[in-house]
């Protein structure tokens, strides 16, 4: 049997008993996977294969962001626009240039080291909270808030990320602002505008069709190709691949009346068909994230800047959240001090983070402090962070009783 065939098997039965298991001791799923994995890898078990940018870019990413986008209503969004692009686009920003002083002053890091790594770790993950709120019976305001900051804010950490990597391979050079700007709206509206033509046309397409399984496979299409095409021409494929979501969700997958692009018997097979594939990219990739956390050598890095990497990024955090929620307390867009909680204890990182962290140049300086350290802060925040939300959750009042 071929190697990576059987690693995808073992992987997916191993994550299937961690599902199983998980909801019998209502343990977070997604914690579940993280600490099984770190717990088979320390075993010396070679069961899965290592997280790489490629195989996290290519495979994980698209059907996770996808899904996510595919189920968010656009009214609701523009409904909360303004705080929700303040959070996503300032806060990226903000809690960049933070975690960028912070490991400067405090590790004594090189500017442009600190620089990347504050970009890469500004990207919350949404996989891990949409899964915990989805277990929790979270609905309503609180939940989009979350889950579209963060989907919102993966592309902007993403599209900050790669500016500060130009910027650090031009060696420091002086761009002037309009070049700047130029490259930002190249990465940004053109990873939108692929994204809106793939989900445009994968609708165009479905109109000549009322088979469902043809209906699906375009949608695949849109998601997976969108990425790819946007990273082939340098542009943003979180983007892309977000704004095919919200297309294709919003003209028609989301409408429970008959009519539009797509068939009733179509709807409910593609959105079952996406959930399906984000549980399989969501198990696997988590199993994955433990057993690659638990072959990190981090006592090369040192428990000093472990801690205070984690504890940096935890206050880049909240330095982003209620300040900036802050400016809406006395408008329509007003958001509770229990729900800024939830917001940064929520701020989980994960997948993007770690392929970001992945691609970063094998000379750079620092480069494996600020794996290891990326593998840290993605680690405390899906199991240490993972595991005390739903207490968090319970204890402000969004639910009750046992999740």
């Amino acid at each position: 049997m071929d190697e990576g065939l059987r690693q995808a098997v073992a992987v997916l039965a191993v994550a299937m008993i961690v599902a199983i298991a998980a909801r019998q001791i209502r343990l977070p799923y997604t914690v579940g996977l993280v600490l099984v994995g770190a717990a088979v890898a320390l075993s010396g078990a070679d069961f899965a294969p290592h997280l790489t940018h490629d195989l996290i870019f290519d495979l994980i990413l698209p059907p996770l962001l996808f899904e996510a986008a595919l189920t968010l209503s656009w009214r609701e969004l523009v409904r909360d626009s303004l705080p929700l692009l303040a959070l996503a686009g300032i806060g990226t920003v903000v809690s960049a240039a933070v975690v960028t002083m912070s490991m400067t002053t405090l590790l004594g890091w090189p500017l442009y080291s600190a620089m990347l790594f504050g970009a890469l770790i500004a990207a919350t993950d949404p996989v891990a909270i949409i899964a915990m709120f989805k277990d929790n019976r979270i609905k309503g305001r609180m939940r989009l808030l979350v889950e579209s900051e963060s989907l919102l804010n993966d592309g902007a950490a993403a599209v900050l990320f790669v500016m500060a990597l130009a910027f650090v391979q031009s060696g420091g050079a002086d761009q002037s602002a309009a070049a700047t700007a130029l490259t930002l709206v190249k990465v940004v509206f053109g990873g939108v505008l692929v994204g809106a033509l793939f989900g445009g046309a994968a609708i165009l397409a479905s109109l000549r069709t009322s088979e469902h399984l043809i209906e699906a496979a375009l949608t695949t299409i849109a998601a997976f190709g969108s990425f790819l095409v946007a990273e082939y021409f340098h542009v943003s494929g979180v983007l892309a691949t977000v704004t095919a979501g919200l297309v294709m969700g919003n003209l028609g997958l989301l409408s429970e009346q008959e009519g539009g692009y797509i068939s009733l018997k179509g709807r409910e097979f593609v959105l079952s068909f996406w959930d399906f594939a984000a549980f399989l990219a969501n198990s696997m990739v988590f199993l994955m994230i433990g057993s690659d956390v638990a072959s990190t050598p981090f006592g090369a890095v040192g428990a000093t800047a472990l801690a205070v990497g984690i504890a940096t990024v935890l206050c880049a955090r909240a330095i982003v959240v209620y300040p900036l929620s802050s400016l809406f307390f006395v408008s329509r867009w007003k958001i509770s001090f229990r729900e800024q909680h939830v917001l940064w204890w929520g701020g989980l990182r994960g997948a993007l983070a770690l392929a970001l962290a992945l691609s970063l140049p094998s000379d750079l300086p620092q480069r494996d402090e600020i794996l290891a350290i990326t593998f840290a802060v993605v680690g405390f925040s899906i199991v240490v962070q993972g595991l005390t939300m739903p207490l968090l959750l319970r204890a402000l009042g969004f639910v009750s009783g046992r999740p």
